[in-house]
Order: structure tokens, then sequence, then C-alpha cells
């Protein structure tokens, strides 16, 4: 077995890492193996990366034959008992179980239960459509985000490359296959500032103005909107454009504005019990039973689920789900529904901080 140890051009991270734990009890690991399955293929290289307080560091170790896979697994574990998280990318479908089922065959005591695991691309994966990314690979995190790699290939195209070195050993053959992994590792510390857009959806934003807007529409018609500025938990290493039902968001850094259409018309409250109301066919509108004995009979009907409604001219601001109560709707049948900006609304930071992650959410429902 061999060990490379090297220095990273890196010297730290563009994300709040001490929201999570100090970083110098971080470990980035990656493996490299002879095949997709433990029972039928071996685990050839392990890579880790710690940093040190001043820069990043590379450990590898590299089995030169078949039987050194438990060396290079003992001394991976040797080095992780000194940190407390471990930052992989799909670790959890295929690095930690491939270890883990090397670990029973060995005989081998050791687990990653003592770590706590942080898989980059289970956080960010259910929003590679928001991001607008083909898939969520690392290369392709990567690319997102800006990054060039060295290295181009995959670790399937590797695989012949290690048996070859097995059979007769040569300096490129061997640097290739270094190569890869370590590129992968920088690449795995360079994109953890990816986790910005899980703390996105995943942590409170806060409104930090909010206003009306007019325009003149593609048609020429007068329109409103809402705009709304929040801060983001984390600054965002790209800036991210995305809109869905009528709705825009624009961020870029710390910082991400919302534009949202404001209908200025009249829409229907409807009443959950319509059993207990009457509907006025003048006034088009149904009352409590209890209030309507001075209404002539010949007015007014047992009211319906359809017709069980007052009518309301204002403001209105879409929502998706129930966040904001009473919601108003066009008519019975409608699946849209909107909430009233009423005085109190338009004065609580609160509600739009939580109307703003409402947005958020739906925007990444909508695909």
């Amino acid at each position: 077995m061999r060990i490379i140890r090297q220095k990273l051009d890196l010297a730290g991270i563009p994300y709040p890492v001490e929201q999570i734990t100090p970083l110098q009890k971080i470990l980035f690991f990656d493996i490299e193996t002879t095949g997709f399955t433990a029972k039928r293929s071996s685990i050839y290289l392990i890579g880790c990366a710690f940093f040190d307080g001043s820069t990043f560091r590379l450990t590898q170790w590299f089995a030169e034959k078949y039987g050194e896979e438990k060396k290079v697994i003992e001394s991976f574990f040797d080095m992780a008992k000194n940190y407390t998280h471990i930052v992989h990318f799909n670790g959890n479908n295929f690095d930690i179980p491939f270890i883990q089922q090397k670990c029973v065959e060995y005989g081998l005591p050791y687990t990653f239960d003592k770590l706590t695991g942080i898989d980059l691309y289970k956080r960010i994966s259910p929003y590679k459509y928001f991001l607008k990314m083909s898939n969520c690979k690392q290369k392709s995190v990567e690319q997102f985000l800006g990054i060039q790699r060295n290295d181009t290939y995959n670790g399937g195209n590797l695989i012949n490359v290690y048996h070859d070195y097995v059979s007769n050993p040569s300096d490129p053959a061997f640097h290739l296959l270094l190569l890869h992994n370590a590129d992968d590792i920088r690449g795995l510390i360079r994109i953890f500032p990816v986790l910005a857009y899980y703390d996105m959806f995943n942590k409170p934003l806060k409104a930090k103005k909010v206003q009306a807007n007019t325009y003149t529409d593609y048609f020429g018609m007068e329109r409103q909107e809402l705009l709304l500025k929040v801060s983001l938990p984390a600054a965002l290493p790209a800036p991210i454009r995305f809109h869905a039902n009528s709705c825009y968001f624009n961020a870029e850094g710390k910082y991400a504005t919302f534009r949202v259409p404001i209908y200025q018309e009249e829409m229907k409250y409807f009443y959950a019990s319509y059993k207990d109301y009457y509907y006025l066919t003048d006034e088009d509108m149904a009352v409590h039973k209890s209030v309507s004995s001075y209404v002539n009979k010949e007015y007014r009907t047992q009211a319906t689920a359809e017709t069980c409604y007052t009518r309301k001219y204002s403001s209105y601001l879409p929502e998706w789900d129930l966040l904001i109560q009473p919601f108003f709707k066009r008519d019975y049948r409608s699946k849209e529904i909107f909430f009233e900006l009423t005085d109190d609304i338009k004065t609580s930071r609160d509600t739009f901080s939580r109307y703003a992650e409402h947005i958020l959410q739906m925007m990444a429902d909508s695909y």
C-alpha cells in the first residue's frame, strides 16, 4: 500500500461551516473501486481531505496489489476517528455501504456511527430542476458553480486502468488514478457551498423590503405586483433565476427578490357549514340563518356548497396551500386560492417571510 500526501490549493470554504461544526472537525472523503458491488469488487483507493487551520491537506491510500484492500480501510478509519463529521457525494448510497460490507467481510470493527454524515448529493438532488441541472452528478454540480477540473475520466473509466496497473505498474497510470480521486475530493470541497441552496429551502428567510409596483403588461394593461426582498441563510455561490405560476425569483449572493402578481378584483369567501346558511338570490350572497329572519322567504333559498359565499372586492395574493386564512376563490370549483392583502398583513414582516418560503416551496414543487 502506498500513502500519498499533498497540500491542496484551497484555503477555506466560502460558506458558514461553523454553523454546522468547526471546519477542522470535518473529513471529506471519496473511494475508488473495481466495480459497483462490494461482493464482486474491491476498494483500491480511499482519499481524504482535512483542514489544518490554514489550508486543506489530502491523504490517499492506494492498494498497489489486490490484497491490500484491508490495509487501505484500516488506515482510513485510523484517520476518521479524529473527526466528528464526514462529507461525501452520494456516499449514503455507495461509499459508506461498500466500506461497511467490506468491514463485515474482513471482520473489522469499524462503523460510521460516530460520524455525522453530510451527503451533498442527498441535500441538493431534490432541487436539481430548480437549479436547472439536467442531472445531479458531482461534475454537473461543479459545472453549475463554474468549477473546472483537470480530470476528464469517471470512476468506471478507470477500472481497467487499475487492473492494468496491478499487472504492469507505470507512473502514468498511477498518477491518472490518483488525479481522478484528488479532483473528486477537491471538487467536493469546492462544491460544499452548494449547501446554501439547501439552506434556502430549509431554513427561515427574512423579509427585508416589501412594496407594491405598478407596470404595464404586454397587452398595454396596467398591472400590480408585489416586490419582496429577503435575506438568505447563506450567500449563494452562483446566482439563480426561476419562475412558476406567474411568480418570479431572482437570487444572488445573500439576497433574493420575489415578484408576485397582485390581483385587484372581486372574489368569494365560501362558508364551510352551508346547511346553516340561506342564499339571497337578489344580493347574490349567503347569510347565516340566525340573522336572516328579516328576509322574505321568497327571496331566499337553502344555500348549497356552491352558493354559500360572500363577495368582496379587494387586493389579493395567490397561495398554493393554506398558508394564510381566510382564503378566497373566484368560484367554487376553482383550484386557485388567494388571501386578502389586508392592512395588518401589509405591515407584517413575519407574514411576508413565511410567504417567501411558501412561494419558494411552490417553485421547487412545480416540476
